[in-house]
């Protein structure tokens, strides 16, 4: 797996200084994230790197003891598919 950088409000993965996945969130109040996009580049989809994108912005809400929020369907599908999310699942 290519490393995962974090830059303000966003994670992401650069290859040959192009970014080529990436996921964003906005902090709403100061107990909540939203996390509003994901996008990995086509040559990397099916490899888990957007799961692993998600599974970073879960590890900053424990962190930060906030909750999630995710509009980004990629991100809901994730909380829907994993109940050890729901700890940080925004109510």
């Amino acid at each position: 797996m290519k490393k995962i950088i974090k830059e303000e409000n966003r994670f992401f993965i650069e290859e040959a200084g192009q970014m080529i996945a990436e996921i964003t969130f906005v902090e709403t109040g100061t107990e909540r994230l939203i996390i509003d996009h994901t996008f990995v580049s086509e040559q990397l989809r099916g490899k888990g790197i957007a799961e692993a994108l998600v599974e970073e912005v879960v590890r900053l809400a424990r962190e930060e003891k906030k909750k999630i929020i995710p509009l980004c369907p990629f991100a809901k599908s994730q909380f829907d598919k994993k109940f050890d999310y729901h700890d940080v699942l925004a109510k």
